[in-house]
């Protein structure tokens, strides 16, 4: 056979179909039922025009307090090619009468046109974490046959807006999609999971996080259990072995999904941790039992809840036809985000070093008492807690605060600063005799917001080995205060 008659022949790859484009003016005007009034190609899509980058298809999106339209001379000059509006412009657009509505239609379009592997991940506690780490391990496993590579939803973008946006935004190339789906009540994540149509659905853990809205964790169970109901036919739910409603799961699991894997400590877990030591970096050295196979990998990120994450990941990847090696590799190579875990090495105000931790994003229960748990083994001259107010755990949350002091003492915490009103509770029970360590009163300070916090942190000092871990629910603002420790840092 000739060279030109091998070329000839050569394997068809159905991916060299897909247009190199993310969206075309027909194919936009085709999703949404809309009219386009000029050719153009996009390579992105953006809903806030602050974000908006060359090539990006801009939707003018109308919110509670303001409307995208006021903002598209803004998206443009930031380099926008086209938008989607429900009015004609002075710009290369898509007119259509709802662009709420055509923003889940072109999400609609862009799952359709997948040929995807696409996991869709849910939970109280993890979640944004270990969409990072599936997404990062089916990234490296080569992309799939195809050899594309991974799309995943951004930051945290996994509610009505985050979830289509993220859609819209995959490749059609795209060998696998990572999803995070969210709720704050009930009935959610099952509109959301019907638009991803995962072929993975993964709950990480279920805790109390939203019980205001849901009034009990079996409640919460049933509401994240919503993710198997936009499984693909024979789809695979991943659930938590180790969760008191492991059985509640795997019963709403079995109604859509063709395999159910546990992941866990439980010897019934199909996933099962065998060993896990601490490693030189902070992390862990795992062993897991896969059924047919061990694996000993690293999670370079710290805690044991890392570890149960990773046995998470490892069964996503596996049922997504990922490489559980390359899974290694990446859960090797994770570092904290910011806002969920991130270490950053501080200058003291003695010249020294100390570490900040950046829990600043969330905060429930679970993840609190997760991470002073850690707190508690990291090494430090002193360790010192800013915590912030948990919300959204309505009439329970003055006793899931005020239990935040036994965890404080287990991790042999130094000095807390607790912000917010709803620590009262907590200052309260640290305020009693005999709260502290072999009776010796808590050292704490209690702040209405992030401002006194960090004033009243610049009073304590921060010293050459001290660790300062930062956490409370996102609308607390704590974020503010770990800018301000890490400012001088490059």
């Amino acid at each position: 056979m000739t060279a030109v008659a091998r070329i000839i022949d050569w394997p068809a790859d159905p991916a060299d179909d897909c247009p190199l484009a993310l969206w075309s003016a027909v194919s936009i005007a085709r999703a949404t039922n809309g009219a386009a009034n000029a050719d153009f190609q996009v390579s992105g899509v953006e809903i806030d025009s602050r974000d908006v980058l060359p090539g990006d298809l801009f939707f003018a999106l109308k919110g509670e307090a303001t409307d995208g339209h006021r903002f598209l001379e803004s998206a443009f000059a930031r380099g926008a090619a086209a938008a989607v509006v429900d009015r004609p412009v002075a710009f290369p657009h898509v007119l259509v009468s709802d662009t709420a509505a055509a923003l889940e239609a072109l999400a609609a379009a862009a799952r359709a046109r997948s040929g995807a592997r696409i996991v869709g991940v849910t939970g109280s506690v993890g979640k944004t974490g270990v969409k990072e780490a599936i997404f990062a391990a089916l990234d490296r496993s080569g992309g799939g046959p195809g050899g594309y590579g991974a799309h995943r939803s951004v930051k945290s973008y996994n509610n009505h807006v985050g979830v289509p946006l993220s859609l819209a935004r995959m490749p059609s190339r795209s060998s696998f999609g990572v999803f995070e789906i969210g709720m704050n009540h009930a009935g959610e994540i099952a509109a959301l999971t019907r638009q991803v149509r995962p072929h993975v659905a993964v709950v990480t853990t279920i805790a109390p996080a939203h019980i205001e809205m849901l009034g009990s964790e079996e409640a919460i169970a049933d509401a994240k259990a919503e993710i198997f109901e936009g499984l693909e036919p024979g789809g695979v739910a991943v659930i938590p072995a180790d969760s008191p409603h492991f059985a509640r799961l795997k019963a709403r699991a079995e109604r859509h999904a063709g395999t159910v894997v546990g992941f866990g400590r439980a010897a019934h877990a199909d996933v099962r941790l065998l060993d896990a030591i601490s490693a030189a970096n902070g992390g862990s050295l795992v062993t897991v039992d896969m059924g047919d196979r061990r694996l000993c990998y690293t999670v370079a990120a710290p805690g044991d809840h890392w570890v149960m994450n990773s046995l998470a990941v490892m069964a996503a990847v596996r049922a997504a036809g990922g490489d559980p090696g390359a899974a290694g590799v990446a859960l090797a190579e994770m570092e904290g985000m910011a806002g969920r875990g991130a270490r950053i090495e501080i200058t003291a105000a003695d010249g020294g070093r100390a570490l900040v931790i950046d829990e600043s994003y969330n905060a429930n229960p679970a993840s609190m008492r997760a991470t002073l748990a850690q707190l508690g083994r990291t090494a430090a001259r002193r360790r010192i807690a800013v915590l912030g107010a948990m919300k959204e755990l309505g009439g329970h949350a003055p006793g899931f605060h005020a239990a935040l002091a036994g965890p404080l003492a287990e991790a042999h915490v130094d000095f807390a600063i607790l912000v917010g009103d709803e620590m009262q509770a907590l200052a309260d029970e640290l305020g009693k005799s005999g709260a502290g360590v072999l009776g010796k009163p808590f050292r704490f300070a209690h702040c209405r917001n992030p401002a006194e916090a960090q004033q009243v942190l610049a009073d304590f000092g921060v010293g050459s080995g001290d660790a300062i871990l930062v956490k409370g629910s996102n609308s607390v603002g704590l974020g503010v205060l770990v800018a301000a420790l890490t400012a001088k840092e490059g």
